[in-house]
């Protein structure tokens, strides 16, 4: 499998609250991303949430552009590798690594940020969500690729 890149970063620092975008972000391990309000909840299984760049450019509204990753309500837009293969996996995403714990179905949010279709559309693209298996840095344009089998740092 090849690597792919992250193409952006954001961060919610309270349930429902709007993302924050970020060009670097401190994976805690256990708990999610610093500034998140997810990372208050070690053992989460959606400490970090993924998605595709090209499912985001698939949802083109109708000024032919893609919605704003932010609207997309996950933490990481990554391009360049296949997010339903590292289910069950470790991979590593700049210095951190990762545990893809379980998909990350749109959720209703989803229809009220994309507009009426918009939960629909995501159906089937709405990513990956991990736990951080052991903290690190992640910034924009890094890498994300799967660990070597039994990698732990």
């Amino acid at each position: 499998m090849s690597a792919g890149r992250v193409e952006w970063l954001g961060v919610r620092p309270a349930r429902g609250a709007p993302m924050a975008a970020r060009t670097r972000v401190a994976a805690l391990a256990d708990r999610g991303l610093a500034g998140d309000h997810a990372s208050r909840r070690p053992g989460c299984r959606r400490q970090v949430t993924l998605i595709r760049a090209e499912h985001v450019a698939a949802l083109r509204g109708p000024d032919r552009r893609p919605p704003p990753p932010a609207l997309l309500r996950r933490n990481v837009v990554v391009s360049g590798i296949d997010l339903d293969a590292l289910l069950g996996r470790r991979f590593r995403v700049g210095g951190a690594l990762l545990e893809g714990a379980c998909g990350c179905p749109p959720c209703r949010t989803m229809e009220a940020a994309l507009g009426p279709g918009g939960r629909a559309a995501m159906r089937g693209r709405g990513g990956l969500c991990a736990r951080v298996v052991a903290g690190g840095e992640i910034r924009l344009r890094d890498a994300v690729r799967p660990a070597a089998p039994g990698q732990s740092l």
